[in-house]
């Protein structure tokens, strides 16, 4: 298995009144929310059925334990709903058609788009660091590649749910405004 990324702990928020919001919300809403940042219907029904949760910790590791939990048709529905990470403003043309190139050779492979968390990562080393984990997870066989992208999708999820409760608006982080990507 290629690893993709570095470890590293993900800054949580001391927001209570957004956590408190969050508990409160009607079902539809909090579901809504969380399908948002990852589109695991199972997984977002688990999440928003077990609130409150008395701390943006104890939500993140809830996300993380339902992430660790899906069943490959769980990962599977997720998947079918990424999107490929969105380039930086200003790439170029050839930046764009190398980028679709390798992710249809990805999902020519594997079946699904190609995720991949870019949490903490410049923008400016965005496209790079697509470009090189596209290419060298292409290597792995398909399990391994599901493990990958679990992975991958687990820490999305957790991104997400962080950007919301600084106020992001929705979870979804890519700028398409549907579909998250990155």
């Amino acid at each position: 298995m290629t690893p993709t990324h570095t470890s590293g702990r993900v800054a949580i928020p001391s927001l209570p009144t957004v956590l408190d919001a969050f508990n409160t919300a009607p079902p539809d809403e909090a579901r809504g929310l969380l399908l948002d940042c990852l589109r695991s219907l199972r997984w977002a029904d688990r999440i928003a059925a077990h609130r409150p949760y008395p701390t943006v910790e104890a939500l993140l590791a809830a996300s993380d334990e339902a992430a660790y939990d899906l069943t490959p048709a769980d990962l599977s529905e997720a998947l079918a709903r990424e999107t490929l990470p969105v380039l930086p403003d200003g790439a170029y043309v050839a930046a764009h058609m190398a980028l679709d190139a390798a992710h249809a050779a990805y999902e020519a492979r594997f079946g699904h788009a190609f995720v991949i968390c870019l949490d903490g990562l410049p923008p400016s080393e965005a496209l790079d660091h697509v470009l090189a984990g596209i290419r060298s997870r292409l290597t792995n066989d398909p399990e391994e590649e599901r493990v990958v992208a679990a992975e991958e999708l687990r820490r999305l999820a957790r991104q997400r749910l962080v950007s919301c409760l600084r106020g992001a608006g929705n979870c979804a982080t890519s700028p398409h405004g549907g579909a998250p990507g990155t």
